[in-house]
């Protein structure tokens, strides 16, 4: 019997299928059964491990002067790698926390900090027989400066709105495979980051569709 394919999902709080938040500080996450992370194992099947490793308040590549330095993504993920190897594809969802306006950057920054992520995985040698796993990198749906997170996010739903834009440039100038969000969900009107449960069911069919696209 062969062992089953690995499909690690590295993202922030939408991959930890975080609910969308009334009140700073609140930690409810979407019941385990109606999360895309579990509804996207269930269509691909026995033949695939999903691990969803979606850690809230994950940059792609910034220290968190506030919720701390294990926030950043580059630091973190050459172990989480080598944790999880073989990986067969690596989904990388991030993005929408570098639009804290703490962190100062615009889309084009985001998309780059995305392709430093890219050449991480590249380099690890994590993939099957010692190879560099296949890479999907979704961009995420424009935000909304609303609710409790709208301070945090100042200024980050007009930078958001070129975000999709730049990180499919540099998917095509690091020939990954790119699914853009934008297309098939919004934020919640809650907070104008997180997702509603009736985002869930489509994330799920798209990346089901991205993984399907590759060849093995």
């Amino acid at each position: 019997m062969n062992e089953p394919k690995t499909l690690l999902l590295f993202g922030d709080s939408n991959t930890h299928c975080t609910m969308p938040m009334r009140e700073l500080g609140e930690r409810n996450r979407h019941p385990l059964n109606i999360r895309w992370t579990s509804l996207l194992a269930r269509k691909l099947g026995d033949d695939w491990r999903v691990i969803d490793e979606g850690l809230p308040g994950r940059t792609t590549v910034h220290n968190d002067p506030i919720e701390g330095e294990h926030k950043n993504g580059a630091s973190v993920l050459p172990a989480i790698l080598e944790t999880h190897q073989c990986i067969s594809v690596i989904a990388i969802m991030l993005g929408t926390n570098d639009l804290k306006f703490r962190f100062g950057v615009n889309a084009f920054d985001i998309a780059q900090s995305i392709g430093k992520l890219i050449r991480i995985i590249r380099a690890s040698g994590c993939g099957p027989k010692g190879e560099s796993p296949k890479i999907i990198v979704i961009a995420p749906p424009p935000i909304k400066e609303v609710g409790a997170l709208a301070k945090i996010f100042k200024e980050g739903e007009r930078l958001s709105l070129d975000l999709g834009n730049e990180i499919k440039m540099v998917a095509e100038c690091e020939n990954v495979l790119f699914a853009d969000l934008n297309n098939h969900v919004c934020v919640s009107n809650i907070d104008g980051v997180h997702y509603d449960s009736v985002a869930m069911e489509p994330i799920a069919t798209l990346m089901f569709e991205s993984v399907r696209k590759l060849s093995f």
